[in-house]
């Protein structure tokens, strides 16, 4: 029980109400800026419920809801046997060839699979993604992006950074010099939401020696809904909606966070914004493909 009221108790003075601040600096201090970057910053009150109520209420493990005991449990929000079976899912999942564009696995491709080499040019120039959107992996989304599990960001956050440490700097060099860009959300959903899910994601991520650096310099315009919308549409749907901020200076290889790609629509106008202004390459990762 104390190792879990301390757990909680330094979460929430770690949760980042506004880019740069935390709970502690927001309330000695009494002041925050929160016109830098009006995407980034978190309705308090939401947040500070979100908190509470983890605080207050210890939760059950995200996918199979037995009790919380362990430090690592509470922090995942994940008991041990769930979290050792999706890491060993994904070290299996590492084995399988999957398309450098797509994410998803092939039979019997080599690095693209046949749609993708049948489709447009792409603006990025790799993609991973860590789990399929079904089964137990769709339920950890589920908890997580709706039902505002906030502690699985740090598990995911965990699991970007073993992709990036053990395998991708190693084959990919330009990595290590690379900037982290968050997938911007929709206007005024922080706002509305009190969060957002990458947000969240590269917060944590941002926290991790050895990371490289995060800046979020995309801004995104009002579109339409993209949910009913394919590929085609969806681009079109967000063609000059997601742009860099012209204060920024860019540079030359960006990493793009996103939580789900479905047809790669948003990944793609992102990288595209990135290079039309200066950027030579972009690689992306995503927890999940659909």
């Amino acid at each position: 029980m104390f190792v879990s009221f301390v757990v909680k108790f330094f979460r929430l003075l770690s949760f980042p109400l506004v880019r740069g601040k935390n709970f502690s600096t927001f309330f000695i201090f009494g002041k925050a800026s929160c016109t830098a970057a009006p995407y980034i910053y978190m309705n308090v009150f939401t947040n500070l419920f979100l908190q509470a109520k983890e605080f207050l209420f210890p939760g059950a493990c995200a996918l199979c809801g037995c009790s919380l005991i362990e430090a690592e449990e509470i922090r995942f929000s994940l008991c041990l046997n769930c979290s050792d079976g999706l890491t060993e899912a994904l070290r299996r999942s590492d084995l399988d060839s999957k398309c450098n564009l797509c994410g998803k696995p092939m039979i019997s491709e080599i690095e693209t699979c046949l749609s993708c080499r049948n489709g447009e040019a792409r603006f990025f120039e790799r993609l991973w993604v860590l789990f399929p959107y079904i089964g137990n992996f769709r339920k950890l989304l589920t908890a997580y992006k709706f039902g505002k599990n906030l502690a699985l960001a740090d598990f995911f956050a965990e699991k970007i950074t073993g992709l990036l440490k053990d395998s991708v700097c190693k084959e990919i060099p330009d990595l290590k010099n690379a900037v982290i860009v968050p997938v911007p959300p929709r206007p005024g959903k922080i706002k509305d939401t009190g969060w957002d899910q990458v947000e969240r994601l590269v917060n944590r991520l941002e926290k991790i020696p050895g990371i490289p650096i995060v800046v979020r310099c995309l801004k995104r315009r009002k579109s339409k809904v993209q949910k009913k919308l394919d590929r085609q549409e969806r681009l079109e749907n967000l063609k000059g909606r997601i742009y860099l901020n012209k204060a920024y200076t860019p540079q030359p290889v960006y990493i793009l966070i996103d939580d789900v790609i479905t047809t790669g629509s948003t990944l793609e106008v992102c990288s595209a914004a990135l290079k039309s202004a200066g950027a030579q390459k972009v690689y992306c990762i995503c927890l999940f493909y659909d």
